[in-house]
């Protein structure tokens, strides 16, 4: 990963993924580098200046599935948008496949595919009639395009629907045809942005399902997303952005276990849980304490140990506990845990007890 003032030391990847600052490839790995970023940065002014990008550096390696993460207004679609040449950066520059983004605009878009979070299916076409116009637009030979629709329309579970009209699907039958649509012509790489926005948790696995499936034909997929979850079932590797900064980036469980604090208890209070943190303060083995309303979010060592002397604490204070639960980290945990908020929303305010990191 290149480097960039905004990642926490202890999750960096090292000088391995530093790009060499004349290709944006690293010498040791150009093989496996199928984009690299080099120092990208990009700003808007207009009633006021805006930093979108900020100084991100980092390489994505062939076939994987890489995800980029981070809430609303952290630089993921825009970094998108200067990757498939719809935007020119401020500063820096990046390589897709083999070509410069800015130089080699044209043979970028044609070795890539692109789903963008808004729908830009013609409704009143059919989803065959969808993927025809668009294979034409791509110059995709006559005598394969027929048979390369089917093929989609079987991977998208469409082939009963091929003639009926696009504005008669599901928002999760739309999703997935836009998806297909963009992998038409075989691209080295698919970008998808924020792919299952706004769909049911039914049709956001349906569309997983056929991402891991895209990805078995050896297509990279840069998937840009404010979902833990989805994040951690798709992704080979996961970059965490914020403030148009690169925090850090690392294989899923890599960015869990090398978050500090080890067990996750949540307790559930039948009331106000913030008259417990002087007493959870008093505890060594404890690192950090989240009030969430009625919920307290304990990071500990020894959270198995702790438990019983926490209970007994709260007990002595008259308080109802409604729900115990001990978990590892999760996604979430480590965002919180690096930026001090969630995707959604800022996390109220934690306190660090006393002999806590």
């Amino acid at each position: 990963m290149g480097t960039n003032d905004g990642i926490s030391p202890e999750f960096s990847r090292g000088e391995k993924d530093v790009p060499d600052p004349s290709l944006g490839i690293p010498a040791d790995a150009a093989e496996d580098v199928i984009i690299s970023i080099d120092h990208i940065t990009k700003v808007f002014s207009n009633h006021q200046t805006v930093t979108a990008v900020s100084d991100v550096s980092f390489n994505v390696r062939r076939g994987e599935i890489f995800g980029l993460l981070g809430p609303n207004g952290a630089g993921k679609s825009t970094l998108i948008r200067i990757l498939t040449t719809l935007m020119k950066p401020t500063s820096g520059t990046a390589h897709v496949g083999s070509f410069r983004i800015i130089e080699d605009d044209e043979k970028v878009r044609g070795i890539i595919g692109v789903c963008p979070q808004n729908s830009t299916l013609d409704l009143e076409l059919t989803a065959y009639d969808n993927l025809d116009f668009y294979g034409r637009l791509l110059d995709v030979d006559e005598d394969l395009l027929d048979k390369r629709i089917w093929e989609l329309l079987g991977m998208a579970g469409l082939s009963d629907r091929a003639y009926a009209t696009a504005g008669t699907f599901s928002g999760g039958m739309r999703r997935k045809l836009e998806i297909v649509r963009a992998f038409l012509h075989h691209p080295l790489i698919l970008f998808l942005d924020e792919p299952t926005i706004g769909l049911d948790p039914d049709a956001r696995r349906e569309v997983w399902r056929q991402i891991s499936l895209l990805n078995t034909e050896q297509t990279t997929i840069i998937l840009t997303t404010h979902y833990m979850d989805e994040a951690e079932k798709l992704c080979d590797r996961i970059a965490f952005m914020d403030r148009g900064r690169l925090i850090t980036l690392d294989t899923p469980e890599n960015l869990k276990k090398a978050m500090p604090g080890g067990d996750l208890l949540e307790i559930g209070i039948d009331g106000p849980a913030g008259p417990a943190l002087p007493l959870l303060q008093r505890y060594t083995s404890i690192n950090r304490v989240e009030v969430k309303d009625s919920l307290l979010v304990i990071s500990s060592n020894q959270g198995n140990s702790v438990l019983p002397q926490i209970l007994n604490d709260l007990e002595s204070l008259s308080m109802r506990v409604t729900s115990i639960s001990i978990r590892s980290p999760s996604l979430e945990d480590v965002f919180i845990y690096l930026t001090g908020k969630g995707l959604e929303e800022s996390v109220p305010g934690e306190i660090r007890a006393k002999g806590g990191h």
